[in-house]
């Protein structure tokens, strides 16, 4: 059994009662988080990309639990130059964790870490496919739709496929209503949404939609719980 937890935006946690995961841990400034980064416990940190709303909090939550940061291979030497312990991975690479097996997966997006006019380039961005536990789940981390969803909902299993839905930086409801259909997820839950006005959708629309195509979908607001339950309902 996973401790499965939405906490907004694009951030989840995955606990397995040994490791602590958390991805994309945007917290401190974003307005729908039901957590701080001070109350994070964490092995692993997962960053898809170094925009502000996905690195977020993730170094200072590596710095006070001394997790590792996993990323791509130039956004993981950025973190590691701010003190932070690293696991750098590429796209298409996969790598046993202690928790379980994390395969890097293509995002279509950008990644650049951005300070007022400084702007550090910080290679791709990614999603990633976690298998832990029995459970296999994608994030997708910020991206727009392409043809591949097929080829990975053709040759993995998901339980769980976690999609952005926010339109003008990633995909509409739209496009991601054609992601799940090729990813034949059993559950498929809308995320980067609702954050900032210009990124409003409804969520409750989306998942009426997936299930008119014979899909199930699933709502989950900032602190609340996704279990094994609610996937065989």
């Amino acid at each position: 059994m996973i401790n499965f937890v939405y906490h907004g935006h694009a951030c989840f946690s995955i606990g397995d009662g040994t490791s602590d995961l958390i991805i994309d841990p945007f917290l401190n400034d974003n307005p729908l988080a039901d957590i701080r980064e001070n109350e994070v416990r964490a092995t692993h940190i997962l960053v898809t990309h170094g925009h502000s709303d996905h690195l977020g909090d993730a170094l200072a939550i590596a710095k006070r639990t001394k997790a590792i940061i996993i990323a791509p291979n130039e956004l993981a030497y950025y973190c590691q130059s701010q003190g932070a312990r690293v696991a750098p991975m590429h796209i298409g690479g996969a790598r046993q964790f202690s928790f379980g097996r994390l395969k890097m997966m293509p995002a279509w997006h950008s990644s650049a870490v951005i300070n007022g006019t400084n702007i550090i380039y910080t290679g791709v961005p990614c999603g990633f496919i976690i298998e832990i536990q029995g459970k296999t789940i994608y994030h997708a981390g910020d991206t727009g739709l392409f043809g591949d969803m097929q080829l990975i909902g053709d040759r993995h299993q998901l339980d769980y496929a976690l999609l952005p839905i926010g339109d003008n930086f990633v995909m509409g409801p739209e496009d991601a209503l054609e992601a799940a259909v090729m990813l034949q997820a059993k559950v498929t839950i809308p995320m980067h949404y609702d954050t900032f006005p210009i990124i409003a959708q409804n969520p409750y629309l989306y998942v009426e939609k997936l299930r008119e195509k014979g899909l199930k979908g699933m709502v989950v607001k900032p602190g609340e719980l996704i279990s094994d339950v609610q996937i065989k309902a």
